[in-house]
């Protein structure tokens, strides 16, 4: 199968904050298929939607605060995102209280279910994203595990590569654990030597992630993101996708 490519739009995100419109159109010169959000920068839905249509790009996700999920911001959230196109609700990180011990995120995972309830009726889902605490040990149990060993099956696993190798993980041995849970995979390098480096140019055994996405045949996109930089941001992007293409080959 082929799985487009999308690129987390908190790479440029400066460039964003300058000229939104401007960065969607050198995005899509640059061959990417879509984008995920990082924020809106003042424009309403209907707004962006326009941008990415004119452009030829998809919507391949957003990452959207936990607050916005919750009790009376929920209906606006899935308004807002009906109009934009965009079915993946991903909440980027968690405060504290929600992730301070296991059974804590066990709670957050339950909360993650009824979210999933929640919005399945409109044709979207909801998921995390990692950084790297997740898969350091409390107790002896790894946060990771405990909560996608609680949600439900359509909580979506928005494994990134880089933060988990960060945190001393596996991403292929994730991606295994969890089958079908990898609806969109952050593509993220990691180098022990080079916090710099960029997609094809450290550690990731790409070739593995790529085979088992594959295999599992339930990922919809792969998104990329980089958020150090070698040089300025959208040649990083445009380098990373080079690269990623080359290693697809």
């Amino acid at each position: 199968m082929t799985i487009p490519t999308a690129i987390q739009l908190y790479s440029v995100r400066d460039d964003c904050a300058r000229d939104f419109a401007g960065v969607l159109k050198q995005v899509a010169a640059m061959g990417y298929d879509g984008v995920e959000f990082a924020g809106y920068h003042n424009l309403d839905a209907r707004e962006l939607r326009a941008i990415l249509d004119g452009e030829g790009l998809r919507v391949a996700g957003t990452h959207t605060g936990l607050p916005t999920l919750l009790g009376d911001a929920l209906p606006a959230t899935i308004e807002f995102n009906i109009e934009l196109g965009n079915r993946f609700l991903i909440v980027p990180g968690l405060s504290e209280d929600r992730r301070h011990s296991i059974d804590a995120w066990k709670k957050t995972a339950a909360l993650f279910n009824t979210l999933a309830d929640q919005v399945r009726p409109h044709g979207m889902v909801v998921g995390y994203h990692n950084h790297m605490h997740e898969f350091q040990p409390m107790n002896g149990e790894i946060p990771w595990d405990a909560f996608f060993s609680t949600t439900q099956s359509d909580v979506v696993m928005q494994l990134d590569t880089g933060n988990a190798m960060h945190g001393g993980a596996d991403p292929v041995s994730l991606l295994k654990r969890y089958p079908g849970r990898a609806m969109t995979v952050h593509l993220k390098e990691y180098a022990r030597d080079n916090d710099k480096a960029l997609v094809g140019e450290g550690e990731v055994a790409w070739s593995a992630v790529f085979d088992q996405c594959e295999r599992d045949g339930t990922t919809e996109w792969y998104i990329v993101e980089q958020e150090s930089y070698p040089f300025a941001p959208l040649e990083c992007a445009a380098k990373c996708l080079e690269n990623l293409r080359a290693l697809r080959a």
